[in-house]
């Protein structure tokens, strides 16, 4: 069977666009602070580390 309405280009492409993120190996770096591995612009799950000057403290239950 055919579909009942065709779609657009650009719906076409804006539905295609999210495949190519789903094949990329999740990227992480070192600390500079404990060493350990953290995502890129984001504070360190092990010692709180942001930035030189901002520490964000973790507590359990937030």
């Amino acid at each position: 069977m055919l579909p009942v309405q065709r779609k657009s280009r650009s719906q076409s492409k804006m539905r295609r666009s999210h495949q190519w993120r789903a094949n990329r190996p999740v990227v992480s770096v070192r600390c500079p602070n404990c060493g350990s591995p953290k995502l890129p612009h984001a504070a360190c799950s092990g010692c709180g580390y942001v930035r030189p000057g901002l520490k964000i403290t973790l507590t359990k239950g937030q």
